[in-house]
């Protein structure tokens, strides 16, 4: 048993912060992994990439976006409550040496992921340029900690009540028009890591992002979390989630991420969750896919 020792709602509810016991996976855990939790016995096993590790006190912290039957079960649990499962660390840390510039793309709960990571590349020297966006300023997460491993702090809405009224993808590429970086590192729903790995791969720029697919029991044996990279299927659970963003097959993925969406709407439904989000980005793509198809 894991108990929670501090819980904060965030983006209007939308959102929980968990902070859990787990001192073993406090001390072993590096950026970019991830732990499985299940909330009791009836519960499934969720993937939740850590969004931050303190192994002095003993603790992990993640944060979630209720999606299904599961991480509505998760919203219920309370500062005191436990989690009957939490296993980790999980998946390959980020492989992440210092550079001269990184910039780093966050969309929605993609920003809890890719903090850790800004952070790390800060600590060994790198100049951190990040980009982070969301639906609206509610939505908008971990501001202030992005801020702090950041050394310029790019924001946008799709609404523009805060900063810009712009996807991530048009602040990225005014920052592609006066540099050129190292590394773009890009975390998010999958239509935007998408459009980002198409933006940057004609300049050749390194580009690394974290995939999200169905996962079971994070150890490889289900099979379920395969993805097709460089035209190879690899399991993202212990060989990922990270991976180059330009030999990714993102369609592929896209649609094996929509194999129980029906089964998912019907438990949301069950919850009184009735608002879905679909990515901006996806509409996008679907408009440039269009205009080629006409082309």
């Amino acid at each position: 048993m894991n108990r929670i020792v501090r819980r904060e709602e965030m983006a209007g509810g939308r959102m929980v912060l968990n902070e859990i016991e787990a001192p073993k996976i406090a001390r072993t855990a590096q950026p970019g992994q991830f732990v499985m939790l299940r909330a009791n016995e009836l519960g499934e096993r969720v993937p939740m990439t850590i969004s931050d590790a303190n192994p002095e006190i003993g603790t992990i912290t993640i944060i979630f976006s209720v999606v299904g039957w599961s991480t509505a079960l998760f919203k219920t649990l309370q500062v005191g409550d436990s989690y009957q499962n939490v296993v980790g660390p999980l998946g390959r840390p980020t492989e992440m040496e210092a550079v001269g510039t990184a910039i780093c793309v966050g969309g929605g709960t993609g920003v809890a992921v890719l903090y850790p990571i800004a952070r790390k590349l800060k600590s060994r020297g790198s100049r951190v340029i990040s980009i982070i966006g969301a639906r609206n300023e509610e939505l908008i997460i971990l501001r202030r900690e992005m801020e702090t491993v950041s050394d310029e702090l790019l924001v946008c809405t799709d609404t523009g009540t805060i900063e810009r009224n712009a996807l991530v993808t048009d602040l990225l590429m005014e920052v592609l028009d006066r540099e050129t970086p190292d590394v773009v590192v890009a975390i998010g729903p999958v239509p935007m890591m998408k459009r980002v790995s198409e933006i940057t791969k004609p300049l050749g720029i390194k580009t690394i992002v974290s995939l999200n697919p169905i996962m079971i029991d994070g150890t490889g044996m289900c099979g379920s979390c395969r993805v097709e990279v460089d035209g190879q299927m690899r399991l993202a659970c212990v060989e990922g989630p990270e991976f180059d963003g330009h030999k990714v097959n993102f369609d592929l993925l896209m649609e094996r991420l929509q194999s129980f969406q029906e089964e998912e709407v019907q438990a949301l439904e069950a919850h009184g969750v009735t608002e879905l989000h679909s990515c901006r980005m996806e509409e996008v793509i679907r408009k440039k896919e269009r205009e080629l198809e006409k082309d």
